[in-house]
């Protein structure tokens, strides 16, 4: 019950729901399962995120997962972020999810990386 709880807590009252200005990378996805739409931007400063905000629709699952993916990993290294896996996520939302679930759950980590990996790329 308590990660429900912490779920719904990141559902109700997301943690960077925001948009950053001038944004070293932004990236947006849809799961075309179930509709859910993430939109990730964020800042990079010495091999480190800074900064990261979400926006985005669709299920309970998704939306909490991106505050609390986001939450996570400012503060962290990009080759951290990098090497956060599904087991990572499923372990951060605490919950037994099926097939469609956990796609919602999982939106968010592929649209970060993806973001962090296009911006490697251009360096």
């Amino acid at each position: 019950m308590l990660y429900q709880e912490e779920l719904m807590d990141h559902y109700k009252y997301p943690r960077n729901h925001k948009t950053i200005t001038s944004p070293d990378f932004a990236i947006s996805e849809l799961n075309p399962s179930c509709g859910d739409r993430i939109a990730i931007e964020g800042k990079i400063s010495d091999d480190s995120i800074s900064d990261l905000g979400f926006s985005g629709s669709g299920c309970v699952i998704s939306q909490a997962t991106a505050s609390m993916l986001t939450e996570h990993c400012i503060g962290k290294k990009v080759d951290i972020a990098l090497t956060l896996s599904k087991n990572d996520i499923i372990a951060m939302v605490g919950l037994e999810m099926g097939p469609t679930r956990l796609k919602c759950a999982l939106l968010s980590l592929q649209v970060l990386q993806h973001g962090l990996l296009s911006l490697q790329a251009k360096k």
